[in-house]
């Protein structure tokens, strides 16, 4: 993409799990004229439909969708990959006129895509389990707490429980000695790549949770363990990266016999809740979401749009 002329307009929708984002987006894109480029981390691997929440083909008919279905459970997909194949099809779509909204719960996706990554600091493995065991037995705080004494610029850009975030920016500073803000400052990834219109699905937490329920239950009624005994009977272990994502995980140990069924579903729910808490902690922090609470209506989150694209 020439980033170097007017900034291409994208509409996000953001929100936490089971706060309405795809239906919100579909009927965006319905009513303007819109693709829809999904951020999400799971649905972009084949065969992981029904645990991902992925868009049906009746939802997709009619709305041309991107990043859905790209890569084989055993791919190595990651926040780098997604952030190539989303700007060339950003370019593109661009190029042809096309309005577009991004939906998507894998924030980290949606941040590569508006902001860019860290190229050229490799992940340190290593330093991440010792990190994560650090995280298991003391919690965030104190990890929180290290990167505020050494890089507190960046830590007074990041959420105090946002993990993935403390874990990259020590990572940084572990790997290469020098503070992630410096980085950011010589790179320039402060900037924002599009003009965005972030539109955040405002959730009161019960109606969340039960929210959660019901649609943990709804996926298992519609053959989520068969999805998961299909996949690996194609060959795909449990120790893929998506087979290792939320709900998937735990069907897994069902079918290796270490959970029965109901103790399953609960846990996926339980697992659901806890991350739809840290997305809903991740999103506050944005100063930039315009609010709505889609259960008064769509009709002020489509006029939104539509004088945002016009």
């Amino acid at each position: 993409m020439n980033l170097s002329r007017e900034k291409p307009k994208l509409v996000v929708v953001l929100g936490p799990t089971a706060s309405g984002k795809t239906e919100m987006a579909l009927e965006i894109a319905a009513r303007t004229g819109a693709c829809i480029l999904s951020a999400d981390s799971v649905q972009v691997y084949r065969y992981f439909d029904i645990g991902s929440a992925k868009p049906t083909e009746e939802q997709r008919r009619g709305i041309p969708h991107f990043l859905i279905d790209v890569a084989d459970p055993d791919e190595d997909f990651n926040a780098g990959t997604y952030m190539r194949l989303a700007l060339g099809h950003v370019g593109r779509l661009v190029e042809s006129g096309r309005k577009i909204v991004v939906v998507g719960g894998t924030f980290l996706y949606v941040k590569a895509l508006l902001h860019g990554l860290l190229e050229g600091v490799e992940v340190d493995r290593g330093f991440r389990r010792h990190l994560a065991q650090e995280r298991d037995e003391k919690g965030v705080t104190p990890l929180y707490e290290r990167l505020r004494s050494v890089d507190p610029v960046s830590a007074e850009r990041i959420n105090p429980n946002d993990y993935v975030r403390i874990e990259r920016a020590l990572e940084v500073y572990h790997t290469t000695g020098e503070r992630m803000s410096d980085h950011h400052q010589r790179h320039g990834f402060a900037e924002q790549r599009f003009n965005a219109l972030k539109i955040g699905l405002l959730g009161e937490r019960e109606r969340l949770r039960r929210a959660i329920d019901e649609r943990v239950d709804a996926m298992i009624d519609c053959g989520w363990v068969e999805e998961v005994e299909a996949i690996r009977a194609k060959g795909y272990g449990s120790d893929l990266k998506p087979m290792k994502s939320i709900g998937y995980k735990r069907i897994n140990e069902f079918l290796d016999g270490r959970l029965d069924l109901k103790t399953a579903v609960e846990k996926i729910k339980t697992d659901t809740k806890r991350f739809s808490k840290r997305q809903s902690t991740w999103l506050r922090a944005d100063e930039d979401i315009k609010w709505f609470d889609s259960e008064r209506g769509n009709t002020p989150i489509l006029e939104a749009c539509r004088e945002f694209f016009d």
